[in-house]
């Protein structure tokens, strides 16, 4: 399987567990869907570029020391995917109804940008994007996968979000995400005793 088909299924699951997806998706049906899939892309663009960053700095450690960061940080991964996914995510839209609404469609795309780019530092996927990155060792390959996955979740979100969480339990998707992670934290573990 190739870096980005990897990075692409396992930010994937990792993002629709995450709160953020459910942000997009209010932000969606308030808005005109396609301004805010622009402003969730940039956003998106800009969380990936600061992950590739901070993974390819992280991939300049010596081989064992990295392996081992790379067996934490996943397991870092895998604990907040789970806790993403596993928190009651009922209460989260009832704090957006009494903003106001932005006016024009560049307002639309400067809101959905500044909410995804914010709420998305230090998320689950932006550590395991670095992560990956470090992994790999190939941050253009990451990037895309990562960038990718993010934008197909997002895409979901605004377009069938609802009836995907009908359909699977965030709670599963969670759980397979957590699973990978902690399966990729295990070889990254094995990698860093064996040296």
């Amino acid at each position: 399987m190739s870096v980005v088909a990897i990075t692409f299924v396992v930010i994937a699951l990792a993002e629709v567990a995450d709160t953020s997806g459910l942000v997009t998706l209010v932000l969606a049906t308030r808005f005109p869907a396609r301004w805010v899939l622009i402003g969730v892309f940039a956003g998106m663009l800009v969380h990936v570029g600061i992950a590739v960053a901070a993974g390819s700095l992280v991939g300049l450690l010596p081989e064992r020391p990295l392996e081992a960061i790379l067996a934490v940080m996943f397991l870092i991964g895998a604990a907040l995917t789970l806790r993403e996914g596993l928190e009651d995510e009922d209460d989260d839209d009832d704090d957006d109804e009494e903003r106001e609404a932005p006016r024009t469609r560049w307002a639309v795309v400067a809101t959905a940008f500044g909410i995804t780019a914010l709420s998305e530092l230090a998320d689950p996927s932006q550590i395991l994007t670095a992560t990956l990155t470090a992994q790999y060792g190939d941050p253009l390959l990451v990037g895309i996968g990562s960038l990718l996955g993010l934008w197909a979740v997002s895409a979901l979100a605004i377009y069938g979000g609802s009836r995907l969480r009908q359909i699977v339990p965030v709670k599963w998707v969670a759980i397979v995400a957590a699973a990978i992670m902690v399966v990729l934290a295990i070889i990254s573990a094995v990698a860093a005793i064996r040296g």
